[in-house]
């Protein structure tokens, strides 16, 4: 065991009381990329929900074994591990070791914890052994290699020279290693660590090298699979080192089919798979802050606005099972369990900060404070410090949490980040501008101009902030938002006591100019309107918001089935029973436009509210408080909302319906929706010749003549199963493919001419016993026929028997 290694947590608690530095007494790079940013060292927060979740962060962090988030790297370098590596979401092994390292820089860097600290001198320390490890058994191909990912040293050596194949075949590698790549950028960024800068440059030399003889079209092909930021990090290389060959790379790493329709303001979003695409435009953003191109900058806006206008639910997130939906399949947040995953909104807050840089705008500041205030901090727990994957949207449902040790998914990674940079976007500046963008209580060193600025607030409960220059005196602008959410004959400015007037539209920045001297006092009121905002093409459900806060409703803690994750492979789904939608609270009111109004508040609770309208499918008051704040529950955060005739039409129809899913649903062992990135690589897909494709408002996937496509379903040891596979009813051409189970042959299909119908056609197949007792999982193949094609297959479900 390492001297890192072990029981730490009061440590930190004793160490962060004793080390917490003074803001400014350490200099560190963050602001030297990034311009007009305040360094997390010179930004402390006070008192409140995001001093809280920060501290509680770190001791979760430090509960994690160091040696065993190595283990990976040290296993494809030929070093023997010191640990043995985790063994959650097997075939990604080492991405969070990436966003670990990260985590411990920014909480350093935020707090002076000399915990973290330590951590990161090791892994730094060991990752430089790693390197050089490489670079002595790997010469051919790992010279300056950094990655844990499993068979690198044939994905890579492959790659290099043209043949994708093994790439394909592996989950994500660009991805996967982009997390050691951000790591050691960041260990530079927030500590100042000249070691880690070098390991990152090197690293970045050994990409360079891997795709030198990639031409254009072999690059697109190589970044049709997910990977990450890398073209951020080839970005952030260039202003690293000022080296013009990291520019173009960057510019290599970027993916045409995204940048060049996007930049013309073409949305082709509908079911790609949302976080492979924010990652793109995050680097998109930083290309076009760096070199100036217009082309880069407009794809960067235009997907931040339709992405946030058109594709975001009313606390920020986006997506459903992974992937954006087309309108027509928008009503999937209300039918399905995996909502917006939290990666989403980690990488759509980045791309917020670029744009924002780029034209400081209150737009930007607005999407950030609701993203932050209800997605991000409702993603920990409050208590135990658990990260959250999917937050759904399915009425009654809930969400589930991962465990130290244990969980090792993507919003794991990317949650040990988010809670150690909540002081990043709380002010910004220009050389003779100090931007508030958030009201959160926290003091602010402008270091340049010798400011000192203290912010004091209580906010969404305190409906108001005080500001303070407590050291120094100087001319500058004071740029204070205006929100849209505020309520216009409420919202004033004083300073010193006197008002200001105020003379922009809501939804803007109020510019203070004078010369600000030790003392003086700003106060800002806003009053928050309560409104409702209706889901995204879905307009019947509609959500209920206080000013920028969104507010649910508990509606029981019945069968949290997995609540807190171990280490399975599925745990980051919230898997209890299915409750039927149509026995969800529905609101009957005469005036839709009239919901808001009937929000009545809790005396003596802040934020909460009950309904003063008819309620039905529900025989208790429910209470509306901030969703932030509701954990360890099942609970509503869109509502039904009908008018009386609105509600007869729609009980005849849903009813029927609903019964039928629910019954689906609560017999389904496993499920893949074919053609989603996601789904197959969790289902470990095997193919030859097959393709993928997008019709009829959804994916589907096919194989030619001789060709197949394969997936692994779990069936927990269960005998009487049957596979439920959806085709379309109106295919042409021949249809004629076996269904294997294993290498046993279940059916000969032919689909050729079958319905010709134009809908969705559900086929159950029973699956002898003989093919699947004794297993644990079962590998189901459709195998296309001479002269035909196998499928088009929509999605595969494998359902116990219904007795």
């Amino acid at each position: 065991m390492n001297p890192i290694q072990g029981n730490t947590l009061n440590l930190f608690k004793t160490v962060l009381c004793l080390v917490l530095f003074c803001t400014g007494a350490a200099s560190f790079a963050q602001s030297k990329l990034y311009k007009n940013t305040f360094d997390l060292d010179e930004v402390t927060l006070l008192e409140g929900p995001f001093q809280k979740g920060r501290d509680l962060n770190i001791e979760v962090l430090l509960q994690y074994d160091v040696d065993r988030l190595l283990a990976p790297y040290r296993i494809e370098a030929g070093l023997e591990p010191i640990s043995d590596p985790y063994a959650n979401w097997a075939g990604l092994d080492g991405h969070v070791g990436g966003h670990y390292l990260s985590a411990m820089a920014m909480n350093y860097a935020a707090t002076g914890s000399t915990e973290c600290k330590k951590r990161m001198d090791y892994m730094i320390a060991q990752l430089d052994t790693i390197q050089q490890a490489n670079a002595v058994n790997n010469p051919s191909w790992g010279v300056g290699y950094l990655g844990g990912m499993p068979n690198s040293e044939k994905v890579w050596s492959t790659l290099k020279d043209g043949d994708l194949s093994a790439y394909k075949q592996s989950w994500a590698p660009w991805y996967n290693i982009h997390k050691m790549y951000a790591g050691l950028r960041d260990a530079w960024l927030y500590a100042d660590d000249e070691r880690a800068k070098s390991l990152f440059l090197k690293y970045c030399d050994w990409g360079m090298a891997i795709t030198a003889d990639l031409d254009a079209a072999k690059m697109e092909e190589m970044l049709d699979v997910e990977h990450g930021g890398m073209n951020e990090i080839y970005a952030d290389a260039y202003q690293i080192s000022g080296e013009p060959k990291y520019l173009e790379v960057a510019k290599r790493f970027s993916h045409k089919r995204l940048l060049n329709p996007l930049a013309e303001g073409n949305d082709i979003l509908n079911n790609m798979h949302a976080n492979t695409q924010i990652a793109k435009f995050v680097g998109f953003a930083r290309i076009a802050e760096l070199a100036n191109t217009e082309k880069y900058k407009d794809a960067s806006q235009f997907f931040w606005k339709t992405v946030v206008e058109n594709r975001s639910l009313a606390f920020g997130g986006n997506s459903r099972r992974e992937h954006f939906p087309s309108k027509a399949s928008s009503i999937d947040y209300v039918n399905v369990i995996d909502g917006p995953e939290t990666c989403n909104s980690y990488n759509m807050l980045k791309l917020t900060e670029d744009l924002f840089r780029i034209n400081p705008q209150a737009k930007y500041a607005e999407f950030y404070e609701r993203t932050l205030f209800n997605h991000i901090r409702s993603s920990q727990h409050p208590e135990h410090g658990g990260y959250v994957y999917f937050t759904s949207t399915r009425p009654r449902h809930y969400r589930v949490y991962s465990a130290p040790n244990e969980a090792m998914w993507c919003c794991v990674g990317t949650g040990m980040e988010n809670h150690g940079k909540y002081n990043q976007f709380i002010y910004t500046h220009s050389e003779n501008a100090l931007y508030v963008n958030l009201f959160v209580a926290s003091e602010v060193n402008w270091s340049e101009k010798g400011i000192r600025l203290k912010q004091t607030t209580g906010f969404p409960e305190e409906e108001q902030t005080r500001l303070e220059i407590i050291k120094g005196n100087a001319a500058f602008n004071l740029n204070l938002r205006y929100p849209s959410w505020a309520k216009a004959d409420g919202f004033s400015i004083t300073v010193n006591g006197k008002p200001v007037e105020v003379n922009v539209e809501k939804g803007s920045y109020v510019t203070l100019s004078r010369n600000w001297k030790k003392g003086d006092v700003i106060l800002v009121q806003f009053p928050m309107e309560n409104t409702t905002v209706a889901m995204p093409n879905v307009p019947e459900y509609q959500a209920f918001m206080h000013g920028p806060i969104l507010l649910g409703a508990k509606t029981g803690t019945q069968d949290l089935n997995g609540l807190i994750a171990g280490d399975g492979r599925w745990g980051q789904y919230p898997s209890g029973k299915f409750l039927p939608v149509d026995q969800a609270p529905i609101l009957i009111t005469e005036k839709l436009s009239d919901l808001a109004n009937q929000l009545e508040p809790v005396a003596n609770k802040p934020l909460h509210f009950t309904l003063d309208t008819k309620v039905l499918n529900s025989d208790k008051n429910l209470e509306l408080e901030p969703f932030a704040n509701i954990h360890d529950a099942r609970y509503m955060t869109y509502w039904l909302s009908l008018t009386p005739e609105g509600y007869t039409s729609y009980t005849d129809s849903l009813a029927a319906l609903e019964k039928r899913k629910i019954k689906i649903e609560n017999r389904t062992l496993d499920y893949v929706a074919t053609g989603e990135q996601q789904p197959e690589t969790d289902h470990n897909m095997q193919e030859e010749k097959s393709r993928r494709g997008n019709a009829n408002e959804d994916f589907f996937r096919e194989a030619p003549a001789d060709g197949y496509f394969s997936y692994e379903f779990a069936t927990n040891s269960q005998t009487d199963l049957s596979l439920l596979v959806r085709y379309w009813g109106a295919e042409w051409g021949g249809r004629k493919f076996d269904i294997y189970i294993d290498d046993q042959k279940l059916v000969t299909e032919d689909n050729t001419k079958r319905w010709e119908q134009s809908l969705f056609k559900d086929v159950v197949y029973e699956i002898p016993n003989e093919l699947v007792k004794g297993k644990k999982q079962i590998r189901v193949k459709f195998q296309a026929l001479p002269y035909n094609t196998a499928g088009a297959v929509y999605n595969i479900r494998l359902l116990r028997s219904e007795k």
